[in-house]
């Protein structure tokens, strides 16, 4: 069991990721969305969801710093445990507080409004118990870190991640870390195993394009501006005479 928890189902999780955002880029981009309900209810929204999102900004790149960046590497830049776990804590708290507060507040919306739980889709009910298992299980983690340092993570949690992508997993260090952070780390693998399937597929709609844009020229009518009498496209225009007509014949004019 603790080698397909810890060996093998992380391989599972991210070759599924990998695949269902390609088939789901390629053959189903017009479902890659947001589903933004922002048309029933923005107030909330705009509270709710910057606090959200760049709550876990941070606290990705919390992580991102504590399961790749090995500790050698710290103590070479003489950043000590000390500091590198006060680091660690105040951004943790930081990010915290500000994925529960506007995530408590997106819940609430969600539910509170009937429009907006009108147009919730069974994924996003997974997502959601998927996610707040997430959150719980990492404020936990927090927590305990924050006042018992008897685990370190650095020695368990972040060499069985990077011994991942070394394709030599290091089954007993996840095997020996306290349940929190197991039920974490397997929690964060089943997210990315639905990734492609739910509405978190627009974490990955960066506008790339939108840097080398084109510059849109905005042109007013020219009624608007000018009191010029336009002419009928119907009207007849004159030409120069040719052959047998003269200066002042006229020909019916041809339409663009």
């Amino acid at each position: 069991m603790n080698t397909l928890l810890w060996g093998v189902f992380p391989y599972i999780a991210m070759a599924v990721f990998v695949v269902g955002m390609i088939w789901r880029y390629r053959f189903s981009q017009f479902s890659w969305t947001t589903r933004s309900s922002q048309i029933y209810e923005s107030r909330l929204l705009r509270i709710g969801a910057p606090l959200f999102h760049f709550g876990l900004l941070f606290a990705f790149g919390g992580h991102l710093m504590g399961l790749v960046i090995p500790k050698s590497w710290t103590d070479a830049l003489g950043i000590g445990q000390e500091t590198y776990h006060l680091v660690a804590v105040a951004g943790g708290w930081v990010s915290g507080i500000m994925i529960a507060v506007g995530y408590l507040i997106l819940i609430i919306r969600r539910i509170a409004v009937p429009a907006v739980r009108k147009a919730t889709t069974i994924g996003d009910v997974v997502m959601y118990v998927v996610l707040t298992a997430i959150l719980v299980t990492g404020a936990w983690n927090t927590l305990t870190t924050t006042f018992d340092h008897h685990y370190n993570y650095r020695q368990g949690v972040s060499p069985w991640f990077r011994s991942i992508f070394t394709f030599q997993p290091n089954i007993e260090l996840m095997v020996n870390s306290p349940f929190s952070f197991q039920a974490h780390a397997f929690l964060a693998f089943l997210i990315l195993l639905i990734w492609p399937f739910t509405r978190l597929v627009h974490a990955f709609s960066i506008p790339v394009g939108y840097v080398t844009r084109p510059y849109v020229v905005y042109r007013s009518r020219e009624g608007a501006t000018s009191t010029a009498r336009t002419r009928r496209g119907w009207a007849p225009v004159r030409t120069q005479g040719t052959g047998n007509q003269g200066a002042d014949d006229v020909a019916p004019s041809q339409g663009a």
